[in-house]
């Protein structure tokens, strides 16, 4: 006889049938969300890097395996009253972000999407001031950048030769669009200096000397030459298309790019005048309010103005005072210092580098292992002699996301002459440096699934912090090779350490005071006297670069200084927990905080702290 369900078992089925609703719909919904952020960021992840054409050469390997056709890219050439699209192009992406659920998401894309959506509230404060940045800045705008890059640009087959040579064809409407962008700011009184303009006028003469180009000497014809005789030699080439390639290639840069470098420097010296004396961003207007929007996007820092100011003030007293004592009592460090003596064993750059790895798997992890387990490969080489005025002492050429076992390491002769400096300098760009921070971050976040999207939110504040953190540890590494030797070697190095952490700390402070503050070259004179730098022509170059590179220094002290900051925490946090001496000289506290800097970055610092205090060394990453 069929029976019917009672009261009592009806309502059981009921409920059972709301909980499995709810928890299909709630599936659902996590599922739905997953999926159209992973849309998002793949789609905001390709605009990034289809975006420049010689960015995404360096980005990506093989952009087919994207479904990028690199051969159609073109350059980004500015366009009339285009300025302010940016701020309204990030407003778009942050409505479409905030219509997705970041509670609803799986971690590792709740992770991404907390980064992208502080980078992009970072990037819209800096972008709703359009006339303020700065792209042809002498020590790091786009003329000087761009011979470095064409030296480097990786050549593997003939699509990279055609594409490469098709960028050169590009250039004179790329620096159309700057000159146009130099008026547009000249007409909103946001022009750069004479002094400025004087510098890059020099400079655009300089870079591309007719003289070389016409013997064929020219570093860019060289490392041309260089790279398409690889590729003889590997049998991808034949010897007359090389020799066709580089003829190609010097009348392209003979009567199309320099005479673009001539025309940017014609049309900067039309503009002279219209931006008055060099001076920080306080005197003008919105100034101050641009400087702590590019400050914050620059350091990743989220500190009050204040606040910044008190930590890099405290900090600069105490290594000005912990300097002052040690030359009191050690009076002949003086002469040390001028004669900057070589105290360390005779290594080549790559011997120093082998040194340096010594500290991976202790101090600092491993880096995890690649789903090929392929090696990982590093190249120093040195700048060419006629860039060194123009170029930073070094810098890592960071590799395509796809293929991060070849590295590359460039060096500035006149910068690292050094022992010391030649060691300290290949801490911070190779290991456990640059190149050691971004292998690790990008193999762990590739044994972690996670989305390109995060290579190209760049977080300089961290990347940038890192690698002053790592570099001043190196002095210990350094004077435990020289004092085996050279016992002096201790009290010396320990001086030169406070030396470049007083200067920067310094330099940083400046750049608040004259950006933020307002002070005058005449007033950063008086303060730096008062401590002991009195060279007028140093001071004179000091503020110059300051002032034409605001949140520069910052972005490397300030950094580092928040990252001594997150280490104190950190102390605290895990003592409590596991009962741990979290003293910064034990292995096992600095193995387990590098570790939680490196899985959990790039990000901006304000991100860190939050996810340090969910941190339980052993359990989570």
């Amino acid at each position: 006889m069929k029976r019917s369900l009672s009261f009592k078992q009806l309502s059981l089925f009921l409920t059972l049938l709301a909980l499995i609703s709810i928890f299909t719909l709630h599936l659902y919904d996590k599922t739905h969300q997953d999926a159209r952020f992973r849309a998002f960021a793949q789609n905001f992840f390709l605009e990034e890097v289809q975006a420049n054409p010689i960015h995404l050469h360096y980005t990506i390997d093989d952009p087919a395996a994207y479904g990028i056709d690199e051969s159609s890219l073109l350059l980004p050439v500015y366009q009339a009253g285009s300025a302010a699209e940016e701020i309204y192009a990030i407003s778009r992406a942050r409505e479409t972000l905030a219509r997705i659920n970041p509670n609803a998401l799986q971690e590792n894309n709740r992770r991404l999407y907390e980064l992208l959506d502080s980078y992009l509230t970072a990037a819209a404060g800096v972008a709703a001031y359009p006339y303020f940045s700065e792209p042809l800045s002498p020590s790091s705008g786009v003329p000087s950048e761009l011979p470095i890059l064409f030296a480097e640009y990786r050549l593997d087959d003939v699509s990279d030769i055609e594409n490469y040579l098709g960028i050169l064809e590009q250039i004179p409407a790329y620096f159309d669009g700057l000159i146009l962008y130099e008026q547009e700011k000249a007409a909103a009184g946001l022009f750069m200096s004479d002094t400025t303009a004087d510098r890059m006028i020099a400079q655009c003469g300089a870079l591309l000397d007719t003289d070389a180009l016409e013997e064929g000497s020219h570093f860019l014809e060289t490392t041309f030459a260089d790279r398409l005789k690889r590729l003889v030699d590997q049998g991808i080439l034949t010897s007359a298309a090389a020799s066709s390639y580089e003829t190609q290639h010097q009348r392209l840069l003979t009567t199309v790019v320099v005479p673009a470098y001539d025309r940017l420097a014609d049309a900067l010296t039309l503009l002279k005048g219209q931006g008055g004396k060099l001076s920080g961003l306080a005197g003008k207007e919105n100034g101050r309010d641009y400087y702590l929007a590019l400050l914050r996007l620059r350091t990743g820092s989220y500190r009050d103005i204040s606040e910044i100011k008190r930590l890099l003030a405290e900090d600069l007293r105490f290594n000005y005072e912990s300097l002052v004592a040690i030359l009191r009592q050690n009076p002949a460090l003086q002469t040390m210092i001028a004669q900057n003596p070589s105290l360390l064993p005779e290594m080549t750059p790559e011997e120093v580098l082998s040194d340096l790895r010594k500290e991976i798997g202790t101090s600092y992890p491993a880096i995890p292992k690649g789903r090929d387990n392929a090696p990982i490969h590093s190249t120093i080489k040195y700048i060419d002699e006629s860039l060194a005025a123009y170029s930073a002492p070094a810098f890592y050429m960071t590799p395509p996301i796809d293929n991060i076992c070849e590295n590359l390491i460039c060096l500035n002769p006149k910068d690292t002459e050094g022992d010391l400096s030649l060691y300290t300098t290949l801490a911070h760009e190779g290991y456990p440096g640059h190149l050691y921070q971004t292998v690790y971050s990008k193999r762990f976040q590739e044994q972690e699934g996670g989305l390109p999207l995060g290579s190209v939110l760049y977080y300089g504040g961290y990347v940038e912090g890192w690698a002053m953190y790592v570099e001043l540890a190196s002095y210990d590494q350094a004077t435990a090779l020289a004092v085996r030797k050279h016992p002096e070697a201790a009290l010396y190095y320990q001086l030169c350490r406070l030396d470049r952490q007083f200067r920067l700390g310094l330099y940083s402070l400046l750049d608040v005071a004259i950006h933020y503050d307002g002070l005058s070259l005449e007033e950063v004179g008086a303060l730096c006297r008062g401590l002991g730098l009195s060279d007028g022509d140093a001071l004179t170059s000091l503020y110059t670069y300051i002032a034409e590179e605001p949140c520069n220094y910052p972005k490397y002290y300030l950094g580092y200084l928040e990252i001594l900051e997150l280490k104190r925490q950190a102390a605290v946090l895990w003592s409590d927990t596991e009962k741990l001496h979290a003293t910064y000289d034990n292995t096992d506290f600095l193995y387990r905080f590098h570790s939680f800097l490196l899985q959990n970055g790039p990000a901006d610092y304000r991100t860190l702290a939050k996810r340090l205090a969910n941190f339980v060394p052993g359990k989570n990453r």
